[in-house]
């Protein structure tokens, strides 16, 4: 049967360098996360400006 799955067994050192899942590590995350925190203040800010409270 051609073009079938293929199925090959792999040992557990060829196991070790496989890597998936996230891409974003959690300091990425934490620097995205950040950015749209700030943008939204600064939209914010324009659309509906305060004097501060002080």
């Amino acid at each position: 049967m051609e073009g079938g799955i293929k199925i090959k067994e792999i040992d557990q050192e060829d196991l070790d360098k496989i890597k998936g899942g996230a891409v974003v590590s959690i300091w990425t995350g934490i620097v995205i996360a950040a950015i749209v925190v700030f943008i939204s203040g600064v939209i914010e800010g324009i659309t509906n400006p305060e004097r501060c409270h002080g």
